[in-house]
């Protein structure tokens, strides 16, 4: 009795942590915002049912904000990646404080590599945005990537409807480097730009063709003095190559420019290339058509990691797995036979569960 008196009690607190939290959220407070997050980033299964309740009204509201605009986007999400010492986090301070003077308000997720034994950020990007951290209108998160693939955490998607609910109309996902599983952030944000430092010739001729397909936007960086030639250089050579790609829209094709953040040039140049992205992509219709496949996406990532979370937590399963390994690992049998083997038992744990 006392055990289900105070189970009810925790409850309640829960939910009136949900609803002040919601509340302070819409209204822009930016504590309430980072409390959000950290919400839906625990794995406490308690506070994952209140970050899914806190997510579904956040959901409403922007919806409902959407539709008082005419059902037009209410923010702008720019994926900005490209390999460690490309300038991502000096460009994002000097083009956060442009795009505040320009009125908007700006969220930067940020991912920082993670070591693989604690989990914790090491390069803590808040230290490399110093002048950006300081206004008002911005807003920035690290998260560690914890190994993820994709360069994106799993509740990347979560953060930016939080920051949006909190009235951030500009979001930018800055990712973990450039690589064949840099694909997850493209399904995230309208406009995915590549960030590349003079010097990177060779990385043009390594990078997975299918990541040139999904650029939008490249800016190459540190664009001043001596290292002109070498920059101009690397332009030509990604106009040329970007020529030869498959375009991935109909509606524009993927532009070059170059920008220094020390002498803060070309700042202005790559918001008119976003700009006109995001109003080419409005226009043809394709920008709503996006986010409606990038929902159906988010939907079947939660379906794929919701089935991963009950496979890994029963003992039965995890005994198996472990038992068919060795098996696998001696060559007794292949790797097809045990996974079939251990899917079949799966179904019948859950079979028997629900009967």
């Amino acid at each position: 009795m006392f055990a289900q008196r105070f189970t009810s009690i925790v409850s309640r607190r829960y939910v009136s942590t949900v609803v002040d939290l919601y509340k302070g959220l819409i209204n822009g407070d930016r504590g309430c915002l980072a409390k959000c997050i950290t919400l839906v980033e625990s794995t406490h299964k308690e506070k994952q049912q209140n970050a899914k309740e806190l997510l579904s009204q956040v959901l409403q509201e922007l919806k409902q904000r959407q539709q008082k605009q005419s059902n037009k986007p209410i923010s702008f999400r720019i994926g900005l990646s490209g390999s460690p010492g490309a300038g991502k986090s000096t460009f994002i301070n000097v083009f956060g404080r442009f795009l505040i003077q320009q009125g908007h308000k700006v969220a930067v997720l940020t991912v920082d590599p993670s070591s693989s034994t604690s989990g914790g950020s090491i390069l803590g990007d808040k230290t490399r945005m110093l002048d950006l951290s300081r206004e008002s209108d911005a807003y920035i998160r690290t998260s560690p990537s914890a190994g993820t693939l994709g360069g994106v955490t799993r509740t990347t998607n979560d953060a930016i409807v939080l920051c949006e609910a909190a009235g951030y109309n500009v979001i930018l996902v800055e990712t973990v480097g450039v690589g064949q599983s840099e694909f997850a952030v493209v399904d995230m944000v309208d406009m995915f730009c590549v960030l590349l430092p003079p010097g990177s010739g060779d990385e043009l001729q390594g990078m997975k063709k299918g990541i040139m397909e999904l650029v939008d936007l490249v800016i190459v960086t540190k664009a001043d003095g001596e290292l002109m030639p070498e920059v101009r250089r690397l332009q030509t050579e990604w106009l040329s190559a970007l020529r030869l790609m498959r375009r991935r829209s109909p509606n524009w094709k993927p532009k070059v420019i170059s920008v220094s953040a020390r002498t803060n040039t070309g700042i202005d140049k790559s918001w008119e290339q976003m700009f006109e992205f995001e109003n080419a992509m409005i226009k043809s219709g394709e920008f709503m058509t996006k986010r409606s496949n990038q929902l159906q996406k988010w939907m079947w990532n939660n379906v794929k990691d919701r089935i991963l979370e009950q496979f890994l937590a029963d003992d039965d399963i995890q005994k198996a797995i472990q038992s068919y390994e060795q098996r696998v690992i001696r060559g007794l049998i292949t790797p097809f036979v045990a996974a079939d083997a251990i899917l079949a038992l799966f179904a019948k744990v859950k079979t028997d569960k629900t009967t």
